[in-house]
């Protein structure tokens, strides 16, 4: 939504001169960059004027993606990194084991927070192995997240 609202372009026009072009470019072109430029905007329309003024056009710009985001699904390492980071933790691979022939590799990957191995899989590529490892970091944290039962 920040690229479709060009706001990489917007800033570079304001930034322009200010701070060194090749700077710049790369700042511009970063996605975290320009998802921050819409985040902050969207703040500052909050606080300015309120939720109730700006819900319907926040709402309308972005309900195509709303309900993609709804009926898509989302990697494990995603879905993984974004649980984490609302607890203020960071997930981390490691690569455990490299078997086979190069032209029939598998890898054994761990999801590690906070040092500690929270899953392990298995795949023909690193990618696959810890995509594996994800899925099953995220199935260790539901069953430590649920309530205990009585």
């Amino acid at each position: 939504m920040g690229r479709h609202l060009e706001l990489g372009d917007r800033l570079q026009e304001a930034a322009g001169g200010v701070i060194p072009p090749e700077e710049l470019q790369r700042i511009v072109r970063s996605r975290n960059v320009v998802a921050a430029l819409l985040e902050a905007a969207i703040a500052a329309l909050y606080l300015e004027h309120g939720f109730e003024a700006i819900e319907s056009a926040i709402v309308a710009a972005f309900d195509s993606r709303i309900e993609e985001a709804r009926t898509t699904t989302i990697d494990h390492k995603t879905e993984l990194q974004e649980v984490l980071a609302r607890s203020g933790k960071q997930v981390s691979y490691s690569v455990l084991d490299v078997e086979g022939p190069p032209h029939e590799r598998n890898f054994v990957c761990a999801a590690l927070v906070d040092g500690e191995e929270v899953g392990r899989g298995s795949g023909r590529s690193k990618k696959d192995a810890e995509q594996e490892a994800a899925e099953q970091a995220l199935a260790a944290i539901d069953v430590t997240a649920a309530p205990a039962e009585d």
